[in-house]
């Protein structure tokens, strides 16, 4: 739809804009403009920022959850649980 617009369009356009808005107000739209893009910028990176933050607690916090020397299959390393050595289970023993 929007694939066969020319330079000619694009030139058009502009003219419009001149006419409504006033060449002494274009410098002042284009500031604005500006700023806005950077102040939008700014927040993206923020939001990208604690997201990682986020994401890099949360694997700490899985980590920190873990209870070691067993596993999810039942299998143990070896790990003291209780005064007593857990085995691993051998199933070739």
């Amino acid at each position: 739809m929007l694939g066969n617009l020319t330079g000619w369009h694009l030139l058009l356009v502009l003219a419009v804009i001149l006419l409504l808005f006033g060449a002494a107000k274009l410098p002042a739209l284009a500031k604005s403009m500006g700023q806005s893009a950077r102040a939008f910028k700014g927040e993206m990176n923020a939001m990208k920022e604690d997201d990682a933050q986020r994401a890099a607690s949360q694997t700490d916090n899985t980590a920190t959850n873990a209870t070691p020397g067993v596993t999810l299959n039942g299998v143990s390393d070896g790990t003291v649980i209780n005064g007593t050595a857990a085995k691993p289970n051998d199933p070739a023993a």
